[in-house]
């Protein structure tokens, strides 16, 4: 009799963790613009509170193409680059401009990029970019959490307009949502 009850215990325990589902990211009434970045707005609550919280955070950056040429015209007459360095490098620059994604999480193992899947979309539901992000290690940022940055060729849209971009976590089983005002 103990061994059926220890049993149907055990059974029970493991039904009961397989369907455990992580918690939703809480979602702001409206969206949120970036600190860091006056191009994003943050749609699900993503900030350092909740990193604290759950040691868990993601931020994306985004910089248009006039931005880029701006930085990279200021390098140049920093640092004297001979016209073929400079011409290389502005050949170089993605039309789209780029996104920066960042993500802080707890262990070195957790900071893999390879568990981010980006989608970005229209407001159309037309989708504009996928991708699974490469893999990589984080390096040590503050207590326990780890960083891992990613810069991704952004696509060139013909007008600006806002797209939504999805990032999923595929450890973390949850979606980061943000608004991107494309330019």
């Amino acid at each position: 009799m103990k061994k059926l009850f220890l049993l149907i215990t055990l059974l029970s325990s493991f039904a009961a963790s397989a369907q455990m589902v992580t918690p939703e990211r809480k979602r702001y009434m409206r969206p949120k613009k970036d600190e860091e970045c006056a191009l994003v707005l943050n749609v699900t609550k993503n900030t350092d509170e909740d990193s604290q919280k759950d040691a868990s955070m993601t931020r994306v950056a985004y910089r248009p193409y006039a931005e880029l040429v701006t930085a990279l015209n200021a390098m140049r007459e920093m640092n004297r680059w001979a016209d073929s360095t400079y011409q290389r490098r502005f050949k170089n620059l993605p039309l789209g401009g780029e996104l920066q994604v960042t993500m802080y999480r707890r262990g070195a193992q957790n900071a893999d990029p390879s568990a981010l899947a980006l989608k970005a979309t229209t407001k159309d539901g037309k989708e504009v970019l996928a991708q699974t992000l490469t893999a990589g290690t984080g390096r040590f940022w503050n207590q326990d959490q780890y960083k891992s940055e990613r810069i991704i060729p952004f696509v060139k849209m013909e007008t600006p307009q806002p797209l939504t971009l999805i990032i999923s976590d595929a450890k973390l089983k949850q979606d980061f949502e943000y608004v991107i005002n494309v330019q």
